[in-house]
């Protein structure tokens, strides 16, 4: 009966399809109904990191930069020498130039107010076209402070111009109104105030020091030019900083410099126009072993550097062989210092400012423009060669230096090539504490650096053989600070830690070699653990840089107490949240039984606390100090299974403050140190004494 009710169905329908043919459209078919045109601020709201990196808190602070970068404009073209930052409470933020005022009148192509599609519209600026004022600027793509409407969930935007304040409002992009005139004024300006999107950004909490440090290096950048910063999100706490520098970028030099010990006594300075573009170079050698260069383009960070940096790095390279050769540092059976040679121990600034900078990207990373390589060589090698024969002194110092690196470079070659030849990829044996997974897939693999035998112990019997591997390390790495690559080589922990990765290092660094797609750092929730953790991130970020660019640098987050209340177990991984479990449970002192498990073994440890609490009935709260207080079964549960784990993935932002505190701390300077100690004695936490 239900296939015959079914035929009888089905022959309607068999009519109309014939009436009325249907054409059958695939599932993959491609055609113009599947064009999707984003209009307006549209693009940017679906593809925010297209426009400011991400949408982390380096993306957030972006937004923050694209407002302040049009006052600088305005600074740079000579109408206005003030710019205000302001952070306001419930996450706004307020910037203020008191340059001309953007125009408010209607625009000829637009048919809407010059602002309104100023603020609204992608590409749209006064910085394009001949006319405005701006010889130099550093937003040229126009996309700033559009960008900025687009990403923010309320914007406002107020003009002090032609006697009268002109404001807008907007949502998302959208203009909430017409611009109106709401009063009047003597003054000129611009104000721009708005509310990130929560629902676009993971981070919402704007960082008071990343502000700070950036708008101090704008004020360095900018002769002449007065940088405010506010922060009144706490009315108890409001803070604030004025900056203003005549010194241009020596200045600059001086403060990075400052805690450093200097090889030259006079920093080099050179401010020069060629062919329509100046430029501006500083710099100063230090006893350490790293560099720093910054580049900047029209005052824009140029993270990746551009055709400045190339012009820059031939002419020091080539002059400072050059004299060299002149004054027998160098003889003739000896190799031309190398780049890498030049370039150890250095702190530089360059600076260019051009008409029509050509940025690789709308976060303006990396400067293409191919003119400005030919300038910077000719102004800095031309004012190099002078600053050498005029400074003899300084000159026997950076060549000393130079030399100096030559020979660690081709002692480090050699230590290089040995790694290589017991590595990995040459077909050798890993290194023998290794416990290695048993996966050779890298992008499922991970391997954890344990700080000693006992955790190593407890982690190699608690882990997923298939894809888990450890590597315990006896006692603390090298300080990497205070050594040379050629040095590190010769350390065992170093050697084993290199060879284990298979990237290799230095030149022969190559991430296709690399073995674990995750590389987590698991010590002790002690001070000893917190000084390897610092170690290990300051030797990532200074040695492996692309593995904590490309995310592969994880902490792992062990618990620190066990919470044991008749048979149900809690683990807590602050005192935060200890305080609030136990409010939670309605725990007080005396319902705490405190057990010293700390020379204990784990599994006897659990069974005392379990015959203890079954007598007094109490709760327990255990501290684990050490990894190696654990049992197997606990650390794998806590800390090492992916369903259940915490991890915090290292950022570049991260790796750098951990190398900036390990600076200080172990540095060759001991003011800084005194100074740290000082400032930071009172909030210690969990010090073990």
């Amino acid at each position: 009966m239900p296939k015959k009710v079914e035929k009888k169905a089905a022959k309607p329908a068999k009519k109309v399809t014939e009436n009325k043919p249907v054409v059958k459209v695939k599932k993959d078919s491609y055609t113009a109904d599947n064009i999707t045109v984003l209009e307006g601020l549209a693009p940017v709201r679906k593809r925010p990191g297209m426009y400011i990196g991400n949408t982390a808190g380096q993306g957030l602070h972006h937004l923050i930069w694209e407002v302040v970068d049009n006052g600088i404009d305005e600074a740079m073209a000579g109408h206005a020498d003030t710019v205000e930052v302001t952070l306001l409470p419930e996450g706004k933020v307020s910037v203020w130039d008191n340059g001309r005022g953007i125009p408010v009148e209607t625009h000829k192509v637009t048919k809407k107010s010059a602002l309104e599609t100023v603020m609204t519209t992608l590409h749209a600026g006064g910085k394009f076209g001949e006319g405005g004022g701006y010889k130099v600027s550093g937003g040229l793509h126009g996309v700033g402070v559009s960008v900025v409407n687009a990403l923010s969930v309320w914007m406002q935007a107020e003009i002090h111009r032609d006697g009268k304040i002109w404001m807008q409002e907007y949502k998302c992009g959208k203009a909430q109104g017409k611009v109106k005139a709401i009063g009047t004024t003597k003054v000129t300006g611009t104000r721009q105030t708005f509310l990130p999107d929560d629902t676009i950004f993971t981070v919402t909490e704007f960082d008071w020091q990343t502000i700070v440090d950036h708008l101090r290096q704008q004020a360095y950048l900018t002769k002449g030019i007065k940088l405010n910063i506010f922060d009144e999100r706490d009315h108890r706490n409001k803070k604030s900083y004025k900056y203003f520098f005549e010194g241009g970028v020596a200045s600059y030099i001086r403060h990075l410099n400052n805690s450093h010990e200097v090889k030259q006594e006079n920093v080099f300075y050179v401010n020069k126009e060629k062919d329509g573009i100046n430029v501006e170079v500083a710099f100063q050698y230090t006893a350490d072993f790293r560099e720093n260069i910054y580049v900047f383009a029209n005052n824009i960070f140029n993270l990746e550097g551009g055709s400045h940096l190339v012009g820059f790095k031939g002419a020091l390279t080539r002059s400072l062989n050059k004299y060299a050769r002149k004054n027998a540092f160098l003889k003739e059976k000896d190799q031309n210092l190398s780049s890498d040679d030049v370039r150890e121990g250095l702190t530089a600034i360059v600076s260019v400012k051009l008409q029509d900078p050509q940025f690789e990207g709308q976060t303006k990373a990396k400067l293409g423009n191919a003119e400005v390589r030919p300038a910077v060589e000719s102004v800095f090698g031309e004012a190099l060669e002078t600053y050498l024969e005029e400074n003899p002194r300084d000159a026997k110092e950076i060549l000393g230096k130079c030399m100096l690196a030559a020979q660690a470079r081709m002692a480090a070659r050699n230590a290089r090539e040995t790694v290589l030849r017991k590595g990995a990829l040459e077909g050798m044996t890993l290194p023998g504490k290794l416990a290695d997974c048993s996966s050779r897939n890298p992008e499922e693999c991970e391997i954890y650096i344990v700080e000693g035998d006992s955790a190593g112990g407890s982690a190699k019997q608690g882990r997923d053989r298939r894809f888990q591997a450890i590597l315990p390390l006896r006692g603390k790495i090298l300080n990497v600070e205070r050594a040379r690559l050629d040095k590190m080589l010769a350390n065992n922990e170093v050697k084993s830690l290199i060879i284990a990765l298979g990237t290799n290092i230095g030149e022969q660094f190559n991430i296709e070699g690399l073995r674990y797609a995750r590389v987590v750092i698991m010590t002790d929730a002690d001070v000893d653990g917190a000084h390897i953790r610092t170690l290990l991130l300051t030797l990532f970020y200074r040695y492996f840089p692309e593995l904590v660019h490309k995310g592969h640098i994880y902490v792992a987050q062990p618990p620190l107490y066990r919470v044991q209340k008749g048979k149900d177990v809690t683990w807590v991984y602050d005192d935060e949240q200890l305080d609030v479990l136990k409010k939670k449970l309605g725990i007080v002192e005396e319902d705490m039984l405190v057990l010293d498990t700390e020379n204990v073994d784990a599994e006897d440890a659990d069974e005392e606390i379990e015959t203890a609490g079954k007598k007094v009935g109490k709760v327990n709260i255990q501290r684990y100090k050490g990894l190696g207080e654990m049992n197997p079964t606990q650390l794998w549960d806590t800390t090492m299974d992916p369903a259940h784990r915490l991890m915090k993935l290292i950022t570049v932002e991260e790796a750098a403050k951990a190398d900036e505190v390990f600076e200080t701390l172990m540095g060759a300077e001991v003011g800084p140190r005194k100074r740290f100690i000082q400032t930071h004695a009172k909030s210690v936490k969990n010090l073990d004494i």
